[in-house]
């Protein structure tokens, strides 16, 4: 529970600014939010290990009703990543390739996040790796206690509509 304020200030900051945005919960190292304008409702946490760049590094899983979108897994680097650097996911045993573009990075089809958010909900800690812009490899590590709570939270937040 003590992660709340910083998580909300990540919210606060990370995330496009929002009419309308409500705290749906604090679990753990992880909260969930409901944004109305646009609709969409969100998973997120901050690593406990890692980040340090550039940019505050998080990890979500959204949801945008009107695009019928759900369980969409994204993450935030902490440092741009080198344009042909591959960005790895390491869920429990699982690893998972990420698509993306400078400093973001996201499932590429809706069965890879079908697949990262099943992992997520029975294992203890994910890391996301990749290689530096300026060229050292670095990862981010996560914590998972609390995420299948947030993650559902965070559902039902816009399937209550």
């Amino acid at each position: 529970m003590r992660r709340a304020i910083p998580l909300l200030a990540l919210v606060t900051l990370c995330t496009a600014p929002a009419t309308a945005r409500t705290a749906l919960g604090s679990f753990d190292g992880w909260a969930a939010f409901r944004d109305e304008q646009p609709l969409r409702c969100f998973a997120i946490a901050q690593p406990v290990r890692g980040g340090g760049g550039k940019w505050q590094p998080f990890a979500s899983v959204g949801s945008w009703p009107q695009a019928r979108a759900r369980g969409q897994f994204y993450v935030r680097l902490g440092r741009e990543r080198r344009a042909d650097a591959p960005v790895t996911l390491i869920v429990g045993e699982r690893r998972f390739a990420l698509a993306g573009s400078g400093a973001d990075a996201w499932a590429p089809d809706a069965r890879t996040d079908a697949a990262i958010v099943a992992t997520m909900r029975s294992a203890r800690a994910m890391s996301v790796a990749s290689v530096a812009a300026t060229g050292g490899g670095f990862a981010e590590t996560y914590a998972l206690k609390g995420a299948a709570t947030a993650i559902d939270a965070a559902a039902l937040g816009c399937a209550r509509r």
